[in-house]
């Protein structure tokens, strides 16, 4: 699932979790990596293919993670 905001994010969930917006943020994380908490919300927000769940996800990948990180 790919979900793209106004404000320059993407999230691309197929497997690994890919964050950006342009330069600032980057953030890599291989499935077998991801927490239980954001796996289910992530899962969460496929079933209900909700981008606005996705929002969500972001915001606590990179309180988590920071804004830059890659996670094998």
């Amino acid at each position: 699932m790919i979900c793209e905001y106004s404000d320059g994010y993407k999230i691309n969930y197929s497997g690994p979790l890919q964050i950006t917006k342009g330069q600032e943020v980057n953030v890599f994380i291989k499935e077998a990596r991801l927490p239980d908490d954001i796996k289910n919300d992530l899962d969460t927000a496929l079933y209900k293919n909700s981008c606005g769940e996705m929002r969500a996800v972001i915001e606590t990948v990179t309180k988590t993670f920071g804004n830059k990180a890659c996670v094998h």
